[in-house]
């Protein structure tokens, strides 16, 4: 019974570390709304006991398997923890909402905080259990979203355990995905900023979104190595895919989701 005991003390005295640090990454802002949750439908998403499926903001975690798909990995460790994290809650989580409250699937899209004050989303991505996403305008906490996910790529956690950056070449299906290549060109029209990586996916930034990005930034990305993320679109699926253009096409939706390689 004592190493038990033992043991017990040492989880606490790391969560209490763990928590901390969370803490430092997002910290809890006044006057939330404390909900009730049903249950934990995967990583990044909760349904309420009113009904509400809420959308966590600023993270993206691997999916689970459908329709005959395997689990990604680390998907269901990602609802685990997320189950976890909601229990040492009380089954309560604490709401900011976005300022776009709903996604075009009619889930509500806010940041969650634990009864602790820490953010759920910050805890998930320092523990490699995801992916940062910013998607405009809903990008208040991306700094500190950032560096949650920094710290758990510098240590190789969870999904940073191996590289999940794909060459733009390997892109093989639509989804989210993590990619890395050389900018081969830069073109700007009605339709945009269209940065093209080695002949096989184009980043769009739409033209709604350029007030967002530098655009001279952008137009000297040329020759440079990048890594982009976000939700990959298979152009010829839809019957739009002309001669001469790249089949994969990623949009950018906030400069949080390119960086310049070093």
């Amino acid at each position: 019974m004592l190493m038990k005991k033992a043991s017990l003390a040492g989880a606490f005295f790391l969560s209490a570390i763990w928590l901390s640090a969370a803490q430092a990454f997002c910290p809890a802002p006044a006057g939330l709304t404390s909900v009730a949750v049903q249950r934990v439908v995967d990583g990044d998403t909760l349904r309420l006991s009113d009904g509400r499926n809420v959308r966590m903001i600023g993270l993206n975690t691997p999916e689970l398997g459908k329709k005959g798909r395997s689990d990604e990995p680390f998907a269901v460790a990602a609802r685990k923890r997320l189950e976890d994290l909601v229990a040492a809650s009380d089954g309560r989580v604490g709401l900011r909402p976005g300022k776009e409250s709903k996604d075009r699937y009619g889930r509500t899209l806010a940041h969650v905080y634990g009864a602790d004050g820490a953010n759920l989303e910050a805890q998930m991505l320092a523990e490699g259990l995801g992916f940062l996403v910013a998607v405009a305008p809903n990008t208040d906490l991306i700094d500190c979203q950032q560096a949650a996910e920094r710290s758990a790529r510098q240590s190789g956690l969870g999904v940073w355990r191996q590289s999940p950056v794909l060459q733009a070449d390997q892109i093989s299906v639509s989804g989210f995905a993590l990619l890395s290549g050389r900018v081969s060109r830069v073109q700007r029209n009605r339709g945009g900023i269209w940065i093209e990586l080695q002949d096989s996916v184009v980043l769009r930034v739409a033209p709604n979104l350029l007030a967002r990005f530098d655009a001279a930034s952008l137009e000297s990305l040329k020759g440079k190595q990048i890594e982009a993320r976000g939700w990959v679109l298979d152009r010829s699926r839809r019957g739009g895919l002309k001669e001469g253009q790249a089949r994969w096409v990623l949009p950018l939706t906030d400069p949080a989701m390119l960086q310049v390689a070093h």
